[in-house]
């Protein structure tokens, strides 16, 4: 029978993280250097989540050691790798050599500095609640839904717990605070899954500043 979700995060939980950190990015991890996506997950990782890092370099180690077997392939009890773009035959390599770099992170006390998210899955796992409110009330169906921008704003703030309400809010400061300009802003909103611009005369950063102001009263 297929793992149970408890199952599964005891085993993989922290593994899936980081191969999720791959997705839309190249696993083109080298002894020598991290990949965009390792950096970017040692990196956010470090920042929040520090303990995580062991338990990753343990089941990155331990599933590159003891892939799935064929009796756990037949009864489905095990983590499928996604496709992250390398042949079948280089996976067991390619997991190890993440574990050794992430390893040598924490050995060594290697954690990145604080920047720009470089990755899809940065943006994501950064900005949580920007990325939904953005990509759930701003995809292109916003004018079958909403007569304007306040007003789908103002129906994400009726529906939302006001403690995520409150988490949104820091977000779009800490998102203001980053050196962006308007083209990284654009860029920004994009990952984050927001499928039209602002309302005039609002620059995306702007607006974002505007909807943190509103949502708190300003």
């Amino acid at each position: 029978m297929p793992l149970t979700p408890l199952e599964h995060d005891r085993r993989y939980g922290e593994l899936d993280q980081v191969i999720r950190a791959y997705i839309g990015q190249q696993a083109d991890d080298t002894p020598e250097r991290a990949s965009l996506s390792l950096n970017a997950y040692l990196r956010h990782t470090w920042h929040t989540r520090p303990w995580a890092l062991a338990v990753a370099e343990r089941q990155l180690r331990e599933y590159a050691e003891h892939p799935p077997g064929r009796l756990r392939l037949s009864l489905g009890e095990f983590y499928a790798v996604p496709d992250v773009g390398l042949p079948e035959s280089d996976i067991q390599q390619w997991l190890r050599c993440l574990a050794d770099h992430i390893k040598h992170s924490v050995t060594e006390g290697a954690a990145p500095s604080p920047a720009v998210p470089a990755t899809h899955w940065e943006w994501h796992a950064r900005f949580p609640e920007t990325a939904q409110l953005l990509g759930g009330w701003f995809s292109q169906d916003i004018v079958d839904e909403f007569s304007d921008h306040d007003a789908a704003v103002a129906d994400y703030a009726a529906t939302t717990d006001p403690h995520l309400v409150a988490r949104l809010v820091g977000e779009l400061h800490e998102l203001a605070a980053l050196p962006l300009d308007e083209g990284d802003y654009a860029l920004a909103a994009a990952e984050l899954g927001m499928e039209v611009g602002p309302p005039e005369p609002f620059s995306y950063g702007a607006w974002f500043q505007a909807v943190a102001a509103t949502l708190t009263g300003g």
